[in-house]
C-alpha cells in the first residue's frame, strides 16, 4: 500500500501541472480555514512573533513576515536565475525572439494598472495598489495551460514563459522604486559589500555553491534592516553566479533546476496558504463593487485581454514581432487571460502595498476573484482553440528552449 502511495507521488509530481494544482489546494485550504472555526488559530499563528539574534542584528517579526521577506527571497532568488538565463541564452536572447513577448508584456502590464487607477482615482486610500493587477503568476498559468496536455505547442508553453519572465522584471523594478521605504545607509553598505563579494564570486566562476549561499543569507539580512524590499536581495544575489564554473559545471542552470521543486512544492503553496485565507462571512456583492478589489479583478481580467493581445496585434502588424509557427490570435487572447491570474505575485504586492488588514482582506477578494474567473475562461478559450490531436506542424522544437517551457516546472 505504501509502495503504490509513493510511486502515485512521484508519477503526480512529474506532471506538467503539478506546482500549480498543489499551489490551488493550498490556497483554497487557506480559504476553507479562515472561514472555519479554525480561522482564530490560523490567524493567530500567522501573527506570531518569532525572534532571531546574533550579536547586534535582531529580527523580530510575525510568521507571515518571516513567509513573506524571507521564504519569498529564494522565489525571487530564483527568478534571478531565470532572468538571466532567458537573457544570455533564452528567449529575451535575441530581438527576434524577445520583440513579441516584450510588447506583449509592456501591454498586460500597463493597461491594468491604468484600469485600476482609473477606478480608484478617487480612493486615494487604495491607489497605492495600482501595480497589483499587473502581475502574472507563472505557476498557476503554467499549471492551468499544462491541463490541456500534449495538444498545446511547445511554443505557447515558450510564449507564457517570456511573457510572465518580462512581468516579473517589470514586478521587481516596480517593488524596489514605488514599494521600498526609508532607507538606512548603513545597512545598505553592508548589503552592497557582500553583493560585491558575490561578483567576486562570480567573475571567477567559484564552483562550491556554499560561499553563494553565505554570501546571499547575510546580504539578505543586511536589505531587510536598510528598508528596502528583502526579496531583491535575492534577485540582485541570483544575477552574480555564473552560467558555467570553473569546473565547467552549468552552474546557474543547475541551482535553478535544483530550486525549482522546492519553489513550486513548498515555497509557494506555503505563500499561498499564508496569504490567501480570507473572511467572507458577511461579504456581498456589494463588497465586489468597492474601487480596490474591483479594480484589481477588472485590471486582470480586462486589462490584461487589452493589454497582451492588443500590444502584441500592434507589435505584429507594425513588423516589430512575428507571431510563432501554429499560434494564431485565438491562442494568443486564451494566453492573456492566462496571465491575468495575478495570484502569488499580486498578493504580495498588495501586502507591501498595504498595511490595514481591511484593505489587504479586499486585496485578496480582488485577487482571488479576478484570478480564478480567468483560469476557467483562459481554459476553456484554449480548449476551443486548440486541436483534438497535435498537429504536425505545430510540433516545436525544444532545443535552445528553457526547461521549464518544455515540461511546465516553473516558480
Amino acid at each position: 500500500m505504501i509502495d503504490r502511495v509513493g510511486t502515485a507521488l512521484k508519477d503526480f509530481l512529474k506532471q506538467e501541472s503539478a506546482g500549480g494544482i498543489v499551489l490551488i489546494v493550498a490556497a483554497a485550504l487557506a480559504l476553507v480555514i479562515a472561514n472555519s472555526p479554525l480561522a482564530d488559530a490560523y490567524f493567530g499563528t500567522l501573527a506570531t512573533k518569532l525572534n532571531v539574534s546574533f550579536g547586534a542584528f535582531e529580527i523580530n517579526k510575525a510568521l507571515i513576515l518571516w513567509i513573506n521577506d524571507g521564504l519569498m527571497a529564494i522565489f525571487f532568488f530564483l527568478i534571478g536565475l531565470e532572468v538571466k538565463r532567458e537573457i544570455l541564452t533564452g528567449q529575451l536572447s535575441s530581438w527576434d525572439k524577445a520583440s513579441l513577448p516584450l510588447a506583449a508584456a509592456i501591454g498586460g502590464m500597463a493597461i491594468p494598472a491604468l484600469i485600476f487607477v482609473g477606478i480608484n482615482w478617487n480612493s486615494p486610500e487604495s491607489i497605492s495598489g495600482w501595480a497589483i493587477p499587473a502581475a502574472t503568476d507563472i505557476a498557476f498559468a503554467l499549471g492551468i495551460l499544462s491541463l490541456l496536455g500534449p495538444r498545446v505547442p511547445v511554443a505557447m508553453k515558450a510564449l507564457l514563459l517570456a511573457i510572465a519572465v518580462i512581468d516579473d522584471i517589470g514586478a521587481i523594478t516596480v517593488i524596489a522604486l514605488f514599494y521600498t521605504g526609508e532607507i538606512k545607509l548603513d545597512m545598505l553598505g553592508g548589503g552592497a559589500a557582500a553583493l560585491a563579494l558575490l561578483f567576486v564570486l562570480g567573475r571567477l566562476r567559484i564552483s562550491s555553491t556554499i560561499p553563494y549561499v553565505l554570501l546571499t543569507v547575510i546580504m539578505w539580512v543586511f536589505v531587510l534592516k536598510s528598508g528596502v524590499h528583502a526579496t531583491l536581495a535575492g534577485v540582485t544575489a541570483a544575477m552574480m553566479v555564473p552560467m558555467v564554473a570553473r569546473d565547467g559545471s552549468h552552474m546557474l542552470e543547475n541551482m535553478e533546476h535544483g530550486l525549482h521543486k522546492w519553489v513550486a512544492f513548498v515555497i509557494i503553496p506555503i505563500f499561498g496558504f499564508a496569504n490567501a485565507g480570507v473572511t467572507l462571512f458577511g461579504l456581498s456583492p456589494a463588497d465586489l463593487l468597492e474601487p480596490l478589489p474591483l479594480g484589481i479583478a477588472l485590471g486582470l481580467l480586462i486589462g490584461k485581454q487589452i493589454g497582451i493581445v492588443g500590444f502584441a496585434w500592434v507589435a505584429v502588424k507594425a513588423g516589430i514581432a512575428k507571431l510563432p509557427d501554429g499560434v494564431g490570435w485565438r491562442k494568443i487572447h486564451g494566453l492573456s487571460l492566462l496571465a491575468a491570474i495575478g495570484f502569488t505575485m499580486s498578493l504580495f504586492i498588495g501586502n507591501l502595498a498595504f498595511t490595514d488588514p481591511a484593505l489587504i482582506d479586499a486585496v485578496k477578494v480582488g485577487v482571488l476573484s479576478g484570478s480564478l474567473v480567468a483560469a476557467f475562461a483562459g481554459f476553456f478559450m484554449l480548449k476551443a482553440a486548440l486541436p483534438d490531436e497535435v498537429a504536425p506542424d505545430e510540433t516545436v522544437p525544444d532545443e535552445g528552449l528553457p526547461k521549464e517551457a518544455v515540461t511546465g516546472q516553473s516558480a
